[in-house]
């Protein structure tokens, strides 16, 4: 990238104040793969001028995993030391690149004193896809091409949103098929409930991997995803099933900067 993403202490010190903070989350901090998706982010909130920063090194893991493996206290413990730092800074809105974060800020914090509006980065692109704010030129033409679209747990059956990727994937001008299990009848790409870190129960087939045949059952071009998680779910069995990589997994993102030649 040839610019710079400033930092919420950083913005404090030059006496600016954001519009939104970009709440980057621990695989778009760490993980290489996330890592495109999170720079891809930023590149459409500054091409479209968004006044935005990261908190960096004062961003910690929101206490998703640790509330879903039970460890209630583990949770609020980090919940409310983030919680703090986000008061601090008087943060009002929050986009994130993960569904995980977008579903814990949104529906946990507000319980223990952090009431943010909280929206995921497909929102936000098919919200600057409808101001025209993004457009699909002077980039990579999707037209044509069959792009299936992977709806994550936390993002649609536990939050509703299903409409605002789909909208942002049909602006590519691309032909968008569904699968059969699909929005409210979802299913999972195998990270959820801790399998991403264990082998799957004798006789039982890896979700991801069925998932995976489900996709490319429709002989896609592209499977879009809108999660960290089900990126690495379904890049894996995509490459056990589709030995000659012609079948791309790309994050919604990803796909918009492309389009807008980012």
């Amino acid at each position: 990238m040839d610019f710079k993403v400033p930092t919420m202490a950083e913005m404090l010190a030059a006496g600016e104040e954001p519009e939104i903070l970009f709440w980057v989350g621990c695989a778009g901090s760490y993980d290489e793969r996330a890592q495109r998706i999170t720079r891809d982010i930023c590149k459409i909130l500054h091409h479209v001028g968004i006044k935005y920063a990261v908190l960096g090194t004062e961003e910690s893991c929101t206490g998703d995993p640790a509330k879903r493996a039970g460890n209630e206290f583990l949770f609020q413990m980090q919940a409310m030391a983030n919680i703090e730092v986000l008061n601090a800074y008087h943060i009002k809105k929050i986009v994130t690149g993960c569904p995980h974060c977008f579903n814990t800020i949104k529906n946990e914090y507000p319980g223990l004193g952090g009431t943010y509006e909280v929206i995921h980065h497909t929102q936000l692109i098919q919200d600057l896809i409808s101001e025209g704010k993004l457009k699909s030129a002077g980039g990579e033409s999707f037209k044509g091409k069959k792009i299936t679209f992977h709806d994550p747990c936390y993002l649609g059956r536990a939050n509703g949103v299903y409409e605002a990727p789909r909208k942002a994937l049909e602006a590519l001008d691309a032909d968008l098929v569904e699968m059969k299990r699909c929005k409210t009848n979802g299913f999972c790409c195998g990270a959820g409930g801790a399998q991403m870190f264990k082998e799957p129960e004798a006789g039982n087939k890896d979700v991801n991997i069925e998932r995976a045949e489900e996709a490319l059952a429709l002989k896609p071009n592209i499977i879009a995803a809108g999660c960290p998680f089900c990126m690495t779910m379904l890049s894996d069995g995509v490459k056990l099933k589709d030995m000659d990589q012609e079948v791309k997994v790309l994050d919604v993102a990803e796909l918009t900067a492309r389009a807008n030649g980012l």
